[in-house]
């Protein structure tokens, strides 16, 4: 229960409006030089100057904020979102309005957060951020490693330490502050500046444990588009193992712990070695087997005396000249064969002739058996008119002109 104050003044005195307002604004503002409240945001309008009006409310009343230009905020605001706002009061004469100068914006329990989480997740992932295509592989044995954290906090000394035991390797850092208002944008800065400057083969983003309203800087805007356009190997190493923040989803390796980071980034000492003795055993391995197949090839190499090898082509020629021999002899005979061939055509032309000649003394006779010549010999003749047309009967008005006998014609 809240007590009521004294009267600051005596009911009797008399004010102007001015002198009210200012005697009203000191009192407020006395009174109330830092204040908490919780509420839930409403009627948000960024004006062109930069700053931020607002109202923070309740089921019961509803106060007007002002975040002015510059105020870091860690988190998108919206309205509807349950926060805690630090500040001051003051008044506004002008319009006689109580309002709040906001210093700092906190969320306002779990769920507020997780939700709000949640929804930036998915807008991220759409934008295809998370996506697996992207992640790079790490570098097996990182020269040089960047880590973007505090350097006063347990992450760094953990890193160092177990980089140390594992495989020890050259650690730049990039201090930053991994809580408040401005942890994001220096998160982001630091990753920025090692895919800038190129100076080391992996970065690691680290911080350890804390409450969830803690870790939210490692799941703003800034540092998720920071660690996806990242073209430097990236591990994110922030919190427990049950906290996941946003750098996790977008990062080529998430870590459950800072100290899972730096053992994600370098493989220990005693697992280089067995690599190293494996890789040494098939080497040697594949060797002996090698030499052992060239020494049963070479064995099963039977090698010649001269001698043998001159004798060898000696009969290779022999077998040569012998088969040359054969060949040439086949052509030969083959052109004599031919020759003889030719030589024989006078006689098959003078036999070819004859045969001829005697089938066309044969067909001569013939024509001359079968000739009209020889019936008339035999006392047969031919009458024929007056158009030479051979008469062949009796009944015939044609008037006689020749008459045809073996040795000659009567003109009648």
């Amino acid at each position: 229960m809240i007590n009521k104050p004294e009267p600051l003044i005596r009911p009797d005195t008399i004010f102007t409006v001015s002198d009210a307002s200012a005697l009203l604004k000191g009192v407020v503002e006395t009174a109330f030089p830092c204040i908490k409240i919780r509420g839930e945001l409403s009627q948000i309008t960024r004006a062109s100057s930069g700053h931020t009006y607002m109202t923070i409310k309740d089921s019961g009343a509803a106060i007007s904020v002002i975040v002015w230009r510059g105020t870091p905020i860690p988190f998108a605001i919206a309205d509807g979102l349950e926060v805690i706002i630090t500040g001051r009061f003051t008044t506004y004469p002008a319009r006689s309005n109580y309002q709040i100068i906001a210093n700092e914006i906190e969320m306002a329990g779990v769920g507020a957060i997780l939700k709000m989480l949640e929804e930036r997740k998915q807008k991220l992932a759409a934008e295809g951020l998370f996506d697996a295509a992207r992640k790079k592989p790490l570098p097996r044995l990182p020269q040089r490693i960047g880590v973007v954290t505090s350097p006063t906090g347990a992450a760094f000394q953990d890193i160092q330490n177990r980089l140390r035991e594992r495989f020890p390797t050259h650690v730049i850092l990039y201090p930053a502050t991994v809580q408040g208002a401005t942890a994001a944008a220096e998160v982001a800065a630091g990753i920025e500046y090692f895919n800038r400057e190129n100076n080391v083969d992996l970065i690691i983003v680290a911080r350890g444990g804390g409450a969830l309203e803690d870790l939210l800087p490692f799941s703003e805007e800034i540092v998720v588009r920071a660690a996806a356009a990242s073209k430097i190997p990236l591990i994110s190493g922030v919190g427990h193992e049950p906290d996941w923040m946003l750098i996790d989803f977008a990062a080529d390796f998430r870590a459950p712990t800072p100290t899972g980071a730096a053992e994600a980034a370098v493989p220990t000492k005693l697992a280089l070695r067995q690599e190293l003795d494996n890789i040494w055993y098939r080497f040697t391995s594949c060797f002996t087997t090698r030499i052992t197949n060239a020494t049963a090839r070479l064995d099963s190499i039977a090698i010649k005396s001269p001698r043998q090898f001159i004798m060898e082509q000696s009969q290779r020629v022999d077998d040569t000249t012998r088969t040359l021999a054969i060949i040439i002899n086949g052509k030969i005979q083959s052109v004599r064969n031919q020759i003889i061939t030719v030589s024989s055509f006078p006689n098959i032309l003078q036999n070819r002739m004859a045969s001829l000649n005697q089938s066309v003394n044969h067909l001569g006779q013939m024509l001359g058996s079968l000739g009209y010549k020889n019936v008339l010999r035999r006392g047969f003749a031919i009458v024929r008119d007056a158009d030479n047309q051979i008469i062949t009967s009796a009944n015939t008005s044609h008037v006689l002109a020749t008459i045809e006998f073996a040795d000659g014609v009567i003109k009648i």
